[in-house]
C-alpha cells in the first residue's frame, strides 16, 4: 500500500495536515498554538523536517490529543 512508499517524516507531516485542517485551523493559527514558528510547521506538513519527541508533543497538546492519539492512524501502521 502506499504508506510504504511514504517515509516517516512525510507521514507524521500527512497526519499533521489531516488533524490541523479537520480542526479548521491555518498553518499559522496553529503555530501560535503550538508555539511553533508557521514555516516550521509548512516543513514538517511537507515531509521536510525531522521533528523532535519534544515538537511532537507541543503539537499533540496544540491538538488537544496524546502523542499515543496523534500516531494512532493506519499511516503508520
Amino acid at each position: 500500500s502506499k504508506q510504504f512508499s511514504v517515509n516517516i517524516k512525510e507521514r507524521i507531516g500527512l497526519r499533521l495536515r489531516e488533524l490541523r485542517t479537520a480542526k479548521g485551523l491555518s498553518q499559522e493559527k496553529f503555530s501560535f498554538k503550538c508555539d511553533l514558528d508557521r514555516t516550521y510547521i509548512a516543513s514538517i506538513e511537507r515531509g521536510k523536517r525531522n521533528v523532535s519527541i519534544v515538537n511532537i508533543e507541543k503539537i499533540a497538546k496544540a491538538l488537544d490529543m496524546s502523542v499515543l492519539d496523534f500516531f494512532n492512524s493506519p499511516l503508520f501502521q
